[in-house]
């Protein structure tokens, strides 16, 4: 087993553990025991907030994965990605913000595309939880730029 170090919603996961594989290996089955749950930082998000790791790659491959779970009226903060980020919303309501555009509404089965480096924001909309399941792709080990806190005139400016 070796662990690989990787980034999720700003928070630091050193303890994937990924079998060692031989050459001739084409699958590793990572259990979801090593991958518990964590409380997301005030300095990132807004109100209650838990991310769940779905799943990391080891390098050379770069993708990862969170489940992201919005307590109602939670958000993140406005954040950019180098390599862009892809989110589906697995259940509730949230909201959504490009820089410069309007708020939007998103729901269960809804998937989101932000290109790389679009400063924006997401999360449960105000009077319903909203989880999503976000994937990205790390560039040199970042795989966010966070900014400031998303206050409460533009996350309700709808």
């Amino acid at each position: 087993m070796r662990a690989y170090p990787f980034l999720l919603c700003g928070l630091l996961f050193v303890g994937i553990q990924y079998p060692v594989a031989s050459a001739a290996e084409g699958q590793i089955v990572i259990s979801g025991e090593l991958r518990p749950s964590t409380v997301a930082p005030e300095k990132n998000f807004t109100g209650k907030v838990r991310v769940d790791p779905a799943f990391a790659t080891k390098p050379p491959a770069r993708a990862y994965g969170s489940y992201v779970t919005f307590e109602p009226g939670a958000r993140t903060h406005w954040h950019s990605h180098p390599l862009g980020q892809t989110l589906i919303v697995t259940f509730g309501t949230g909201l959504t913000q490009e820089w410069g555009g309007p708020v939007k509404v998103i729901r269960q089965g809804d998937v989101v595309v932000c290109s790389p480096n679009v400063k924006h924001w997401h999360g449960a909309a105000p009077n319903s939880a909203m989880t999503h399941l976000a994937i990205g792709e790390r560039d040199e080990n970042k795989s966010v730029t966070w900014m400031e806190k998303v206050t409460d005139k533009q996350y309700n400016a709808r």
